[in-house]
């Protein structure tokens, strides 16, 4: 049996996204369901692009919860860390979006956020044979807002230790899954003490660290060997083993942004496991490996859903090579 280069642990649920655009009251809206969730977005892009993923969480035992799985197992995706609440429901969450495409997380219904089946993960039921053979554990922060996938965190990162994993984490702020918004930054401030790579939104970077300068939050955090700020339609900036640079995002016509940061990430991992973090000493390879996930980003906002808008190895390809043909006639023209 082969074993996943890379653990992703937290939420997999159901985006409703609504179908209309613009700012009118929730109820106003007709919705269709995309399978996402940040750890899961990561872990199926991953494996669209050729690098073997794992996902950890737990759904419920319900359509949408057969639905997820099913959909992880097609993919692909290792599914060996997920399990299955008998009485809490899958998470799905209500996603507005503006007319630019911009989302907006819009709540759960009529239910709480803890309510759900991911809230529910184990800590006891993680596969420890998993940590065996994996290099990185990705996490993002919403599990930390419910005290059992609290405790699957905490577990998590003790195996990765034992394990020599690196442990890559995006920040994915989102308040509407927070029972107790107040509790949320001494927890992620705790977390991020224990990572080795960061993944953040500027908006996220001012947050937390009262910057955008990837330098200055690698400089906050003693573990930390590199953090990427994206900025949208600005691109992003880096700071990777001490080479740092910014990029321009790739011109697009946007249709949904929901999970192109995780997207984004994807792409990032993938290169580094098919270069090798020693490539972060390079400073142009090191460049071409973040140009690369921006362009996995980009391309999963020309789609609706995060999952289901996410591109494989060979679109990726295709893309950059397009890109370079115009930049290469746009510098003849100048």
């Amino acid at each position: 049996m082969t074993f996943p280069r890379i653990l992703c642990l937290g939420e997999i649920l159901i985006d409703l996204l609504a179908d209309e655009l613009g700012d009118r009251p929730v109820e106003g809206y007709s919705w269709t369901a995309y399978p996402g969730g940040a750890p899961a977005n990561v872990a199926s892009a991953l494996v669209k692009l050729g690098t073997s993923a794992g996902f950890m969480g737990c759904v419920g035992q319900d359509q949408p919860g057969d639905a997820l799985v099913a959909l992880l197992q097609d993919i692909g995706v290792d599914d060996m860390g997920i399990q299955r609440h008998t009485t809490a429901p899958t998470r799905q969450v209500y996603i507005t979006r503006s007319e630019a495409g911009d989302r907006q997380f819009a709540g759960f219904g009529d239910r709480d956020p803890a309510e759900f089946a991911d809230a529910y993960l184990q800590a006891d039921s993680l596969p420890v044979e998993l940590f065996d053979a994996a290099e990185f554990l990705v996490l993002g922060t919403l599990a930390l807002a419910y005290a059992d996938s609290r405790d699957a965190i905490a577990c998590a990162l003790d195996l990765a230790e034992q394990h020599n994993l690196k442990v890559v984490v995006d920040i994915n702020w989102r308040p509407t899954f927070w029972p107790d918004v107040t509790a949320a930054r001494p927890l992620i401030q705790d977390l991020l003490q224990r990572i080795d790579f960061l993944k953040l939104s500027e908006e996220e970077a001012l947050w937390f660290f009262e910057t955008t300068e990837p330098s200055q939050i690698v400089a906050c955090l003693d573990s930390l060997e590199g953090a990427i700020v994206t900025a949208g339609e600005r691109g992003c900036a880096y700071c990777l083993n001490d080479l740092e640079g910014r990029l321009p995002a790739f011109p697009v016509a946007v249709e949904d942004t929901t999970g192109a940061g995780d997207s984004f990430l994807a792409g990032f991992l993938h290169q580094l496991c098919q270069q090798g973090i020693a490539t972060l000493t390079d400073p142009e390879r090191t460049r071409s490996m973040v140009r690369y996930a921006t362009a996995v980003g980009s391309l999963t906002t020309t789609r609706p859903g995060a999952i289901a808008a996410q591109p494989t190895a060979a679109e990726i390809e295709a893309f950059l090579y397009l890109n370079a043909v115009r930049d290469q006639r746009l510098a003849v023209s100048d």
